[in-house]
């Protein structure tokens, strides 16, 4: 059952920083993955949503466990990919296939746990990059490139965007961010600017772009439509949020969503 926002109320990303009500687990996912999972997922006969991760370049998986062990929490499988070099989304893809497998396999924690339809793609750096390459794939419904590279055509994504940038980003500038933002035009797209952010989502900016990530992984995987409210209609609470958020804008699909 979807959740209704009151008329005339407008939610914050910030709600979404707040722990969801699952412990979470940190597990191999065979070499080239690391997943994270909500620690009573057993006694859940329920299939879960999935998360797809690519890390910044030369960085590892641990660098971004806030966000990894945050989802679990909120009931998302995450498979993060232990690599740096993350650009081309196979590496992600791989991730989304290996639990697609794992499902369906006999004596799997993972198996009939896993919503194949719900599967979303991230990443930070070349790994934001990397997740709009993999969101071409008709396995990605939405992506979330957060300081992206240039790996990925925009064009060809075909689901909904959320394009992150930092305000004091000097290795990704905003500004370049926000052009692959106009670029896409062909999906609903949302471009958020943190405030204050360098490119290492430095103190408080890390845990609004967490909470961020997790509203727009809410209403396009969950159909959370509280959390719909933080990025559409008439006064979005993102737009509002101008301690956190520099710059909001949404594309013309967007704004008809």
């Amino acid at each position: 059952m979807s959740i209704a926002a009151p008329q005339n109320y407008s939610i914050g990303a910030r709600d979404y920083e707040k722990e969801g009500p699952h412990g979470s687990v940190k597990a191999a996912g065979g070499t080239a993955h690391t997943l994270y999972y909500p620690a009573d997922l057993k006694g859940d006969a329920s299939a879960h949503p999935v998360l797809i991760w690519g890390n910044g370049t030369g960085a590892t998986v641990e660098q971004y466990e806030l966000l990894f062990t945050h989802l679990a929490s909120w009931g998302y499988v995450v498979a993060a990919a232990n690599t740096g070099q993350s650009g081309s989304g196979k590496e992600m893809l791989d991730g989304a296939k290996y639990l697609i497998a794992e499902n369906s396999r006999e004596g799997s924690v993972f198996r009939g746990r896993i919503d194949a339809r719900r599967i979303a793609a991230a990443g930070h750096s070349q790994g934001g990059g990397g997740a709009i390459a993999a969101g071409a794939d008709p396995l990605v419904k939405t992506v979330i490139p957060i300081m992206p590279g240039p790996q990925g055509n925009v064009n060809k994504l075909h689901g909904p965007a959320l394009f992150v940038s930092g305000q004091a980003d000097t290795v990704v500038p905003a500004f370049y961010v926000h052009s692959r933002f106009l670029a896409c035009d062909q999906v609903p797209a949302v471009y958020g600017e943190l405030k204050g952010a360098t490119h290492f989502l430095q103190g408080d900016t890390r845990y609004r772009a967490v909470g961020a990530l997790t509203a727009w992984l809410q209403y396009h995987l969950v159909g959370d439509q509280v959390a719909k409210g933080v990025f559409f209609g008439a006064n979005p609470g993102l737009a509002q949020d101008d301690d956190g958020w520099s710059e909001f804008k949404r594309n013309k699909a967007a704004n008809a969503t």
